[in-house]
């Protein structure tokens, strides 16, 4: 048995019997522990303002998601654009394609050395991603890499139980650990809207906006979403 084919039986395994809101830190632990990663995060519609972030599995994983969200480039991203794996090798000596990701990375997570992310298929549509990243390099190798979308098969399989709380509309996702989920995603949706409501703009522009002041600030996009709803509510 090949380590993927290991990791997605433990993905299958761990997501059979939790409860449904528990199902995403579960198969990122099974993701991590089977393909020896050091970290890993679970993003659907990892691409789009929708985005929604389902789970981390340590600090350096959420911040590599925030990261790539922020600056709107990275391997997730472009997992999720393409529909093909992506690999970071060696972040200490390999040139990425993502000028200000790369410089951000080394920056915020010294300590980390590959980066991998894989697409999730339902059908024909790139559903999310699974991301990865590794204190070594080379952490897996192109065969692994490749064998890895059977994991990312899996995971997308474990999802499908929890179908039921992707389509929560306008409450906050019941996902654990509750804080980080609603930052991430539900306040950050809200903040979108609110700016498309108060500017009168596109989501995307608000996104591009919010964005734009996380960069210029230096804070993480969940700071910016608090500051806005803040504002929006009168709060000092």
């Amino acid at each position: 048995m090949t380590a993927a084919d290991k990791a997605a039986r433990m993905v299958i395994e761990a997501a059979a019997h939790a409860p449904a809101e528990e199902v995403p830190r579960r198969v990122c632990e099974a993701v991590c522990e089977g393909l020896g990663m050091d970290g890993a995060t679970l993003a659907l519609l990892t691409d789009t303002p929708s985005r929604q972030l389902l789970a981390a599995s340590d600090d350096a994983a959420l911040a590599l998601e925030d990261i790539q969200f922020t600056l709107l480039e990275g391997p997730c991203i472009t997992a999720a654009r393409t529909g093909e794996p992506v690999a970071v090798h060696d972040l200490r000596h390999d040139v990425t394609p993502w000028p200000l990701f790369g410089a951000t990375l080394r920056e915020r997570l010294p300590r980390v050395v590959s980066v991998y992310a894989l697409p999730l298929f339902f059908g024909d549509y790139v559903l999310g991603t699974v991301d990865l990243l590794a204190l070594r390099p080379h952490a897996l190798d192109e065969e692994a890499l490749e064998q890895a979308s059977r994991v990312a098969d899996a995971v997308t399989a474990a999802l499908m139980t929890t179908r039921e709380m992707l389509l929560t509309g306008s409450r906050a996702p019941a996902w654990e650990p509750q804080d980080v989920i609603r930052a991430h995603w539900f306040d950050t949706a809200r903040a979108v809207g609110a700016l498309v409501a108060r500017q009168g703009i596109s989501q995307e522009d608000a996104l591009a906006l919010m964005r734009a002041e996380a960069f210029r600030t230096g804070k993480p996009l969940a700071d910016i979403t608090t500051d806005i709803l803040r504002d929006l509510h009168g709060q000092p």
